[in-house]
């Protein structure tokens, strides 16, 4: 399914208390209170990743109801990887939706497939411009009937980007940014931060390519710990498997 949001939406604009609803408000007031006490935001619901990924996570696993960025050193690495993130929102939230955002979304079927998310519950959104993009990733996430959306190519501001993630704590679902790697990402409104780059696979030959491989660093986690490991995604048993973990380079301790 392909749709493109409202013709020239407005730039979005910080809303006033009052003219944001009840559940909004009350996401906002939560996620000011947790950044005092980062211990309040255990009781969100996750998604596992790895038991070795999970256990730099201060919630145990990825988070819903949150926004996530995802950087990538490949276009193929980090659409990989987003596209596993995207099928594990689907399978914790059964019967919603998933949105795909871009300028010209080209999502592949068969291989988001082989992640494991179904092209049934896939809808494509083309959005010519950033703030079309943003618009239709914030009204998205607010929907209880969406399980994630992803934006490709577009670097929100801190004031757009809290608004997608007070977008998703009222919708329950994940908010994935995903776009090419900077020098200098700079701050973030985002839960997590992550790397991904390319890596041989450990099952390839001459005639079989294997698995997705990747070098996976997270970047920043709210209340975490950064860190680098190979992983691999497993088709057969459905699974991201971890070979080994890195310390942290210097840049991702900085970023």
């Amino acid at each position: 399914m392909l749709l493109s949001p409202r013709p020239s939406p407005p730039e979005p604009e910080t809303p006033s208390p009052a003219a944001m609803d009840r559940a909004a408000l009350l996401a906002g007031l939560r996620a000011r209170i947790a950044r005092f006490d980062p211990g309040l935001e255990t009781g969100r619901a996750t998604l596992p990743l790895s038991p070795e990924l999970d256990a730099h996570l201060p919630w145990g696993g990825l988070p819903l109801a949150g926004l996530h960025e995802v950087l990538a050193a490949e276009p193929g690495a980090g659409m990989g990887f987003a596209g596993l993130l995207l099928a594990r929102a689907q399978a914790a939230l059964p019967g919603r939706s998933v949105l795909w955002i871009a300028d010209e979304p080209d999502a592949y079927p068969p291989g988001l497939a082989s992640l494991g998310l179904s092209a049934a519950s896939l809808i494509l959104v083309r959005a010519p411009r950033p703030a079309d993009a943003l618009w239709a990733a914030e009204e998205g996430l607010r929907c209880p009937a969406i399980a994630a959306a992803l934006v490709m190519n577009v670097t929100p501001d801190l004031t757009a980007a809290r608004r997608l993630q007070l977008a998703a704590e009222t919708g329950g679902g994940i908010g994935l940014l995903l776009r090419g790697e900077d020098e200098s990402p700079g701050p973030t409104a985002a839960l997590t931060r992550w790397r991904l780059a390319a890596r041989p696979s450990e099952g390839g030959s001459v005639h079989q390519l294997g698995d997705p491989a990747w070098e996976i660093a997270l970047l920043r986690a709210r209340g975490g710990r950064p860190g680098a490991w190979a992983g691999e995604w497993d088709a057969l048993r459905g699974e991201l498997r971890v070979m080994g973990a890195a310390a942290p380079s210097r840049r991702a301790l900085g970023a």
